[in-house]
């Protein structure tokens, strides 16, 4: 019986330490997610800022972007 109480207690102490372990894993993907994301969103201002620009200054070559990038 105190043998089959220790080895639950083991089996719970091993199960709890995975628990956290994949947590922890987990938590630093979703980490790294986030910052992809708001790194994604920082270049994505940055590129519409640029276009912008040449939009404004050259509008033939803001034309020949969306040619060539453009779904159209």
């Amino acid at each position: 019986m105190l043998r089959t109480i220790f080895s639950i207690g083991v089996f719970a102490l091993v199960g709890l330490f995975l628990l956290s372990l994949i947590f922890n894993i987990l938590g630093a993907l979703v980490g790294l997610a986030w910052w992809a994301l708001v790194l994604a969103i920082k270049i994505a201002i940055v590129g519409f800022v640029v276009y912008l620009v040449i939009r404004v200054v050259s509008p033939n070559t803001a034309r020949k972007l969306r040619e060539r990038w453009g779904s159209r």
